[in-house]
């Protein structure tokens, strides 16, 4: 869908340099400050500002994958419908008018909720439906909504619907039109909270989402749009919006608080970059945190050229925390100050779901369900992915296999024909699990939970062995005879499971006695010695291959095929062609963790 600079403008006079109403008078008791000295007491106003992140579709408490409600080992909640219990509680307590609620991004996608009005039922049809996510967020009243790099996974068009869906602003102050280089959604949005003082509070929130969106999502913006860093363009926008009169200003970042990133060097802009956002801009007085999905009630980072403090929060992803920022402003000179802010979150998982919103989407939710119920085949014996992330297991196997047999058939008949396949796959969820007997939509789509699609590319036997090399840096490092507790064997400086890649195809072994950069070992195809100008097909994974998780070689790698369906939807397709999944034609032991060459497992 090609971007009219005029309705964004329209849209931008209402939503960015407007005004959003939220009425209010003053906390009670908020100007009752004790007279010193026969000083008139300071006129005082509180409000709070409460922030979501990282919704990824959730809006029941519910696991479509597992066809139950959602568990972990906490007891976590997820959904929307928990946290609109949460916002109704804050909004009691603190006066409807003194408050705000606000999203940091990745809002459209991660369940089979939001893939289903994606892909099944699509808002994008003709009279189609409006997506479940807008539906719940327009009932609990969002105020605004940072974009996520999630946002741009079904591609512009869908993205599109989904604002037009929304009756608040979806803001974007580092998503640039690529031709025109201005904002291709509304940077920020304004708010005037009430107080009993008669002067309002202006509150300005300023979205920034994540440069990676050009590397992860490069299929669908490249050419269109443009994504430089959180730091240069909020040092553009803050001062801005101080200028027009914002008393309060918060920053709505999809970006984490670590100042790292997955990607290297591809991009000249930091992933993770709300702290040094903080840090860097002068102007900010709270950064609402999201994408790293990890939870953060409250963190303070010191502005190096003002020496004020910014605090950060970001509250636990699908909707399992709630963030409340809590202001205290006084009246100085004329104009409203920021005196103290706070931050901490909510656990949804001490409320119930919120009756009007799992009302309003029962039926959509009832829907989702019998589809994922379908049953689309049979297995000869059960696969789990427990024990994926250190050992060899047949469910991996399974989606390599799937791949590689995706690209043979796609490459068919070219140059590239007689070249062998190799295939990665990574371990996106522990609790994975296609049964014994028969198989269902949801037990495919739950072993590939992301909407991840399929490449080849051209790689030689060196650039695998420095693959693999990098990838078992996912292991920690463990002496010959000590004690081995896989529980604390992975995930080594914080690697995510599915940044832990296992390649078919090849034959390896991963000492976990060496340090990081020399553990793999004795790398053979079809039992000879790997040749490093070996020249295979490389069946990985778009994420992966656009650079996601900063693997050598690979983003740089000649592409000899790409597929725009989900390798998710492969796979289901796949095991409906065949009708049967037998792990006998497909499961091997290809890799395995040694220590001076005796196998740990």
């Amino acid at each position: 869908m090609p971007l009219n600079r005029r309705k964004f403008l329209e849209k931008s006079a209402v939503t960015g340099a407007g005004v959003a109403l939220a009425g209010a008078v003053g906390a009670p008791g908020a100007e009752a400050a004790e007279a010193r000295g026969g000083q008139r007491p300071a006129k005082r106003y509180a409000f709070t500002v409460m922030g979501t992140t990282d919704l990824h579709g959730n809006v029941f408490n519910w696991d479509y994958f597992t066809d139950k409600e959602f568990d972990d080992k906490a007891h976590n909640d997820v959904g929307l419908a928990k946290v609109s219990t949460l916002v109704n509680r804050v909004r009691e307590e603190k006066g409807r008018r003194n408050t705000l609620l606000i999203d940091a991004g990745d809002t459209i996608q991660g369940t089979q909720l939001s893939y289903y009005y994606a892909k099944v039922d699509p808002i994008t049809a003709e009279g189609g439906p409006v997506h479940p996510m807008a539906q719940a967020m327009n009932a609990m009243d969002y105020d605004a909504a940072a974009l996520g790099n999630h946002e741009f996974n079904y591609g512009i068009p869908v993205l599109r619907k989904f604002e037009q869906q929304c009756r608040f602003p979806l803001l974007g102050a580092n998503a640039l039109d690529a031709k025109t280089l201005r904002p291709a959604f509304a940077p920020y949005s304004m708010h005037r909270l009430r107080t009993p003082f008669g002067r309002d509070v202006k509150v300005a929130v300023l979205g920034l989402t994540n440069p990676g969106i050009a590397i992860w999502d490069k299929a669908n913006v490249q050419g269109k749009m443009t994504f430089p860093g959180l730091e240069e363009q909020a040092a553009k926008w803050v001062p801005k919006l101080r200028s027009m009169g914002a008393d309060v200003v918060i920053v709505s970042a999809h970006s984490g608080s670590s100042g790292t990133s997955s990607y290297g060097d591809q991009l000249p802009y930091i992933e993770n970059a709300a702290g040094l956002v903080a840090e860097q801009v002068p102007g900010i007085d709270a950064i609402l945190v999201g994408h790293a999905h990890t939870e953060i009630p409250e963190y303070f980072v010191t502005n190096k050229e003002t020496g004020k403090q910014v605090v950060l929060s970001e509250p636990l992803k699908w909707g399992q925390r709630l963030t409340l920022f809590d202001f205290e402003l006084v009246w100085e000179k004329g104009c409203w100050k920021v005196d103290k802010v706070g931050a901490k979150v909510l656990n949804s998982n001490t409320v119930d779901e919120d009756p009007k919103i799992t009302r309003l989407l029962s039926d959509e939710h009832e829907k989702v369900v019998a589809y994922v119920n379908q049953v689309i085949g049979t297995n000869a014996a059960e696969m789990t992915s427990a024990e994926a992330p250190y050992k060899d297991v047949p469910i991996i196997d399974l989606i390599n296999h799937i791949q590689a047999d995706t690209v043979k058939q796609a490459l068919a008949g070219t140059e590239h024909a007689a070249l062998p396949v190799l295939s990665q796959a990574a371990c996106f969820s522990r609790s994975a699990r296609i049964p014994a007997g028969e198989v269902t939509i949801r037990d495919v789509a739950g072993l590939y939970v992301f909407e991840n699609t399929l490449e080849a590319r051209l790689m030689t036997g060196a650039q695998m062995k420095a693959y693999l090399e990098f990838s078992a840096n996912y292991f920690v490092q463990t002496a010959p005879g000590a004690p081995v507790d896989p529980a604390k064997l992975t995930n080594a400086g914080g690697t995510p499971d599915y940044n832990y890649d296992v390649v078919s195809g090849l034959s390896y072994e991963i000492d976990i006695a060496k340090p990081a950069g020399s553990r793999v070992t004795d790398v053979r195809f079809e039992g000879q010695p790997l040749a490093d100008d070996a020249r295979f097909v490389f069946a990985v994974n778009n994420y992966r291959a656009n650079g996601g998780g900063n693997f050598p070689h690979v983003a740089a790698a000649p592409l000899l095929w790409s597929n725009s369906d989900e390798i998710r939807n492969t796979m289901i397709a796949w095991v409906t062609a065949k009708g049967a999944i037998d792990p006998a034609e497909f499961a091997a032991v290809d890799w395995r963790l040694t220590r001076e060459g005796t196998p740990v497992f």
